[in-house]
Parts: C-alpha cells; sequence; structure tokens
C-alpha cells in the first residue's frame, strides 16, 4: 500500500538527526566563547603587565633591558608550544627553518621596538600607532609591488581615515613639560614606525614560509606546520636572536640583576611572558577553529579596551578632545576593513601583516 501523507518522513542518511546538530551548534558556541574569552582575558591583562614593566618604577628605578624581557617573553612562547606539540605531535612534514628563522627574528625585533617605544609615548599612543599595520601594507604594494591597481576605492579610504586619526591624535598631544618633550615623543613614534616596517617584512617572510614549505614537500599545496609547529619555531629563534642581542649589549646581565633586586618587578615579568604565551595559544586556535576575521575583531574591539582603561587607570594617560576624536578615527578605519571583508570584500585579497 502506498504511504499516506501522514506518514514519518525517513532521515536522508546525509541528515544528521536534530539532537547532534544541537550538540554540534553548542559544541562550536562553546569554541566561540573560549576563544573570546581566552584572546580578551590573557591580553588584556599582558596590557596592563607590558605598561607596568616599562612604566612603573621597581625599587626606585625604571626597567631598561628591552631584549632580555623579549628573551624571557619568547622562551616562554617556545617553551608553551613545546609542551603542546610533545602533546600533539607534529605535522610529519619538513620545515623550511630558515625562513621560519628569518620570520621569527623580524617578528622579535617589531615587537622589542614597540615595547622600547613605551619608554617615549603614552600606552595609547603606542596602541594606535601599531593599529595602523594596514597603511605599511598597502605603501609596501604600491611602491614595491607596484599594486595601486590592486586595492579598491574603499582600501584608499580606510588608509586615509586611520591616517587621519594618527595624524589628530599626535597632533592633539599636548606638550608635558619636563618629559623630554618633542624629541623622546619623535624618539618613540620612530620606534613605532620601524615596528610597524618589520611587521611589514615579517608578513612576507610568513608568506615564504608557506610556500618554502609547499616546495621541500614535493610541491604539496596542503603542506604546513601545525600552529604549534610555527609558534616554536618563531619564538624559538626569536628567543636567539634576542639572546644574542642580551650579550651583545651587556642586557643579559644587566637585565638578571634587575630581576634579582625586585621580586615584584621578577613577578610582573613572568607575569607579562605566560600572558603572551596563553594569549598566543588562544590566537592559534581561533585561526584554525574559526577565521582570521573573527580574530581581526576580537584583538581590536580588545584594543579599544585596552586604550580606554589605560587612560582610566593611569591619570598620566588622559587624553583631550582632540586624541579621542583621533582614536575614534583610528578604530572606526580598522572596524570598517572588518566589516567590509564580512561582507565579501571589494576587489583582490590584500596581503595581511601578522601582530607583535
Amino acid at each position: 500500500q502506498p504511504f499516506s501523507s501522514s506518514a514519518p518522513q525517513l532521515l536522508r542518511p546525509s541528515d544528521p538527526p536534530k539532537q547532534v546538530r544541537m550538540a554540534a551548534d553548542l559544541g562550536s558556541t562553546f569554541k566561540l566563547v573560549v576563544a573570546i574569552v581566552g584572546i580578551f582575558g590573557s591580553f588584556s591583562y599582558f596590557a596592563i603587565l607590558q605598561e607596568d614593566v616599562f612604566k612603573k618604577d621597581y625599587d626606585g628605578a625604571k626597567f631598561k633591558s628591552t631584549f632580555f624581557m623579549m628573551l624571557v617573553e619568547r622562551g616562554m612562547n617556545a617553551a608553551v608550544a613545546l609542551f603542546f606539540l610533545m602533546i600533539f605531535g607534529g605535522s610529519g612534514y619538513k620545515i623550511p627553518l630558515m625562513e621560519i628563522f628569518l620570520s621569527g627574528t623580524t617578528q622579535m625585533l617589531a615587537m622589542a621596538s614597540s615595547n622600547e617605544a613605551l619608554r617615549y609615548v603614552s600606552y595609547p599612543t603606542q596602541v594606535l600607532g601599531k593599529s595602523c599595520k594596514m597603511v605599511p601594507v598597502m605603501l609596501f604594494g604600491i611602491l614595491i609591488g607596484g599594486k595601486w591597481r590592486d586595492y579598491g576605492l574603499m582600501d584608499y579610504i580606510q588608509v586615509a581615515v586611520v591616517t587621519a586619526g594618527v595624524t589628530v591624535f599626535n597632533f592633539g598631544a599636548p606638550v608635558k613639560p619636563g618629559k623630554g618633550g618633542g624629541s623622546s615623543s619623535s624618539y618613540g613614534l620612530g620606534l613605532i614606525a620601524a615596528s610597524l616596517a618589520l611587521d611589514g617584512f615579517t608578513g612576507g617572510l610568513q608568506d615564504r614560509v608557506k610556500k618554502s614549505t609547499a616546495k621541500i614537500n614535493g610541491d604539496n599545496k596542503k603542506a604546513k606546520p601545525t600552529a604549534f609547529e610555527s609558534m616554536l619555531y618563531t619564538n624559538l629563534s626569536g628567543a636567539i636572536v634576542a639572546l644574542v642581542f642580551c650579550v651583545v649589549t651587556g642586557q643579559l646581565t644587566e637585565g638578571y640583576e634587575f630581576c634579582m633586586r625586585s621580586p615584584a618587578f621578577s613577578q610582573a615579568l613572568l607575569a607579562y611572558a605566560a600572558c603572551s604565551a596563553l594569549g598566543q595559544c588562544f590566537i592559534y586556535f581561533t585561526v584554525t577553529e574559526f577565521s582570521p576575521l573573527l580574530l581581526t575583531t576580537v584583538t581590536t574591539t580588545r584594543k579599544i579596551f585596552s586604550t580606554v582603561y589605560s587612560v582610566f587607570r593611569n591619570p598620566e594617560n588622559s587624553l583631550n578632545d582632540m586624541q579621542w576624536m583621533g582614536c575614534f578615527l583610528v578604530f572606526a578605519g580598522i572596524i570598517s576593513e572588518a566589516v567590509v571583508k564580512s561582507m565579501g570584500g571589494h576587489g583582490p585579497k590584500k596581503p595581511e601583516a601578522k601582530k607583535a
């Protein structure tokens, strides 16, 4: 007899049961919450400690050994990556160690420049400066790659808005007597510019790592290091170069002696390094489970929060109306880039610069 219209419909093999779909949705939601809370929490506290390490007095003295701090931070990152690599295993592919070494070196130097800048500029100035990575990426593409036709109108508008925001912010900054005046600020801004340039080189070197990995594995385009392999080799190479700089500049002894004199600083430095390692794990988790767009959205929101919190936490970081307008323009430009990407983009894909 033919089935009546009221007969229950049989599930097709490709249709998972409703309970399975609900469980998958809950699992994805839980992962999303873990990613957002992990990045926001670890890097928010990281930002507080970063400012304290360079701005706060410890037993009447300020810490100046930037490369020693980078050695500790990169070493901690590498140790955590090695721990998880031993648990989850590697990719089994050949790894282009020289390219990763160069990438890790420029990445470490970019962050060292950014951290050193904190000795001469306020934390909000440093955050806004480092938020402008899209500007050097586009400039390098136009001046070196001749890609001015590859960018759409919205790309130029976004860069113009961010550049205008940074300009308004810096021109609106009052000169504080006894703080070194304009020369210190200029030097600090120069360090931020150097950090941005190194970020641009890092992005190009990381693209080369992907191509070299495929090439040395029989042109297998699917061949790539695991997240923890990349984290280990990148940070290990940065730690090695930081150690060399420490020995050459004498910062290895200076940094060690500073830690011995101030237990409070030692605790802050270790917490800073631990937050960096934990935050990197959440970043790799987010990129693996979701998308770079979500990562950009979360990290940009975190930067806004850290900037505002720093202003209210430290009276010396107070901003006037003109500087708040500059902040608004910078973050509006960055958020608009994320929104446009979420709507399908507007032209050829741009190369992405990685965060220090």
